[in-house]
């Protein structure tokens, strides 16, 4: 588990740590990387909420506490969460292509929860959209749940997720 501070999670090859402002124009290559294959599938706008500039990242960077995986100097992978009082939430769970399937989403994923933990929360959401059925597989073997609310996103059904934090 990541302990908040700056020396991060050792795995493998690659560890976890807080992001920087310095990280940004990375981060948004992550995100692009990751959610490309997805760019069809999304309305214009949701696409460019989900991938975000670097400028897009600075700002969510004053939103929430972001998160990256890094190998050898390089970001592979990213996720934000924040705090709303008791129930925390994570957006922009990224993880570069050639990454995928090698334990950095899990790693981010306990990191981001912990963080909302050691914050307060006792249960967290996330929302999520159709195309990304590998993402609903991932957080559902993580204990997440459908809530069975739906909303919009930018022209799509956004489904929320939800789990409680023990």
């Amino acid at each position: 588990m990541n302990d908040g501070n700056q020396r991060g999670v050792r795995q493998d090859s690659f560890q976890v740590r807080r992001a920087e402002v310095t990280d940004a124009e990375a981060i948004a290559g992550c995100l692009g990387a990751a959610f490309a294959r997805h760019r069809d599938e999304y309305t214009s706008e949701a696409y460019a909420d989900t991938v975000l500039n670097s400028d897009g990242v600075v700002r969510r960077l004053h939103e929430m506490s972001l998160f990256v995986a890094v190998s050898e100097g390089k970001i592979v992978g990213t996720i934000g969460c924040v705090v709303n009082g008791a129930e925390g939430h994570l957006r922009g769970m990224a993880v570069w292509p050639d990454w995928q399937g090698r334990g950095v989403a899990s790693v981010l994923l306990r990191t981001a929860e912990a963080e909302l933990q050691r914050n307060g929360c006792c249960s967290v959401a996330l929302d999520t959209t159709a195309p990304l059925v590998r993402a609903v597989r991932f957080y559902s073997k993580n204990g997440y749940s459908a809530s069975g609310r739906v909303g919009d996103f930018f022209g799509m059904p956004l489904y929320e997720y939800h789990k409680l934090l023990l």
